[in-house]
């Protein structure tokens, strides 16, 4: 995978964040605890849930963009920058859980007016996903689906692995700083054939990262466990590219075995499908809006 040159990337983005200002644009939702979230929003309300979707640790609600205005066609879709993100609000604390993730995402929702949802996950985004919809969201989420999922490393087992990850992260960002992280992410994210424009947009969003609000989702990703969530009361499905390097097809199955829940490759794709593939990710987040309206109630 050929590195892009400044100049390059440049003109490749030209026409993106043309379209993101206009079909995508950022609005800030201010909350009642004081808070505040940047959304982006597109398409039309209709008779099925609205579409929640969560982007992952390197990344943004802008990653979305393409996928998101595909599957606007036909549902209302709006992707949130997390906590600590873009011009989010960051959590309190240096080391908040999921749970606290969860409870700001349940606080947006109420402050839009959303009271059914199909939740799309996309790695480190699948842990706030699940720890949503095991609580707060329980009653809420009509259908979860998670899009190469990260696994977390909160487990017992995993002491050593946690130590490593966080060690590693924060060594990187202090070295790299978030300028060096996302030039080399591209390399980490795409699968080998993604062409250039896949890689400026997975670069820009990179480099927008906020150092507190990264180290904060580094240490949700050391101290949660996708395991936790198993039994989710509402559908689950699973899906992976097929040259996914970060949470391979064979990792995201046994978490879609565990779930009992669909599992489906995302054709030539790594691990940042919503950019590479953005067409295949909005059809099955298409389907899963479909299939949420003739969901039963629970709750």
């Amino acid at each position: 995978m050929n590195a892009i040159t400044r100049t390059e990337a440049d003109d490749l983005l030209q026409a993106p964040l043309a379209l993101l200002q206009r079909r995508f644009a950022q609005r800030i939702v201010s909350l009642p605890s004081g808070a505040q979230v940047a959304l982006r929003e597109c398409g039309v309300a209709g008779d099925g849930p609205s579409v929640v979707l969560l982007h992952g640790i390197s990344s943004g609600a802008a990653s979305w963009l393409h996928a998101a205005l595909l599957a606007g066609e036909q549902a209302r879709v709006m992707a949130w920058d997390a906590p600590g993100y873009g011009a989010s609000t960051a959590l309190a604390g240096d080391a908040p859980t999921d749970a606290d993730y969860a409870a700001r995402l349940h606080e947006l929702l109420q402050a839009l007016g959303i009271s059914r949802c199909v939740l799309v996950g996309h790695s480190l985004g699948a842990l706030m996903a699940c720890a949503y919809a095991r609580g707060l969201g329980a009653s809420r989420v009509a259908r979860v689906v998670l899009i190469s999922p990260a696994g977390g490393y909160g487990a017992a087992a995993q002491t050593a692995a946690r130590a490593r990850v966080r060690s590693e992260r924060r060594e990187a960002l202090h070295t790299l700083g978030v300028k060096g992280l996302a030039e080399r992410i591209p390399h980490r994210l795409l699968s080998p054939a993604a062409d250039a424009a896949a890689r400026a947009w997975v670069q820009w969003n990179s480099a927008r990262l906020q150092p507190a609000g990264y180290l904060q989702a580094v240490e949700l990703l050391c101290s949660s466990d996708l395991a936790r969530s198993q039994g989710l009361a509402m559908p689950v499905e699973v899906h992976c590219g097929d040259a996914d390097e970060v949470t391979p097809p064979a990792a995201c199955r046994r978490w879609a075995d565990l779930y009992d829940a669909t599992f489906a490759l995302i054709e030539g794709a790594g691990h940042a499908s919503p950019i590479e593939q953005p067409e295949a990710v909005a059809r099955l987040i298409t389907r899963a809006a479909q299939q949420a309206k003739g969901d039963p109630q629970h709750g």
